[in-house]
């Protein structure tokens, strides 16, 4: 098993568990150059936010880094609570929660998400 059907076998299991509970979750995507952040909730974006934004990249050195992964936090977290969300499930998509999903994790929790 290779890197990526690793990672995509914990994201299958860890999506089932967030179907089960019924409330929409705060999905993040990481590529080497970029994080990606979606807040979901019956099957459409209620928010989304990513270092792609020019609104979100102004103001960073770069766009892989932690600072870019809170940037990205702190923005998904305004909209959705700008939306009426406040609970959500945080799904990983796989990655380890370490590094700059850690660090959007807990940017969006200091923006208002409870997870």
């Amino acid at each position: 098993m290779n890197k990526k059907t690793s990672r995509l076998r914990r994201a299958r299991k860890n999506r089932a568990r967030i179907r089960r509970t019924g409330v929409p979750c705060l999905t993040v995507h990481r590529s080497g150059q970029h994080i990606y952040a979606q807040v979901i909730s019956e099957d459409r974006v209620v928010a989304s936010a990513s270092t792609v934004q020019k609104d979100v990249r102004e103001g960073l050195k770069s766009t892989s880094n932690l600072a870019a992964a809170a940037a990205v936090g702190k923005a998904v977290a305004e909209k959705a609570v700008a939306a009426g969300i406040t609970q959500v499930a945080f799904d990983r998509s796989g990655f380890k929660y370490h590094g700059r999903v850690k660090q959007l994790a807990e940017a969006a929790r200091e923006g208002g998400l409870k997870f």
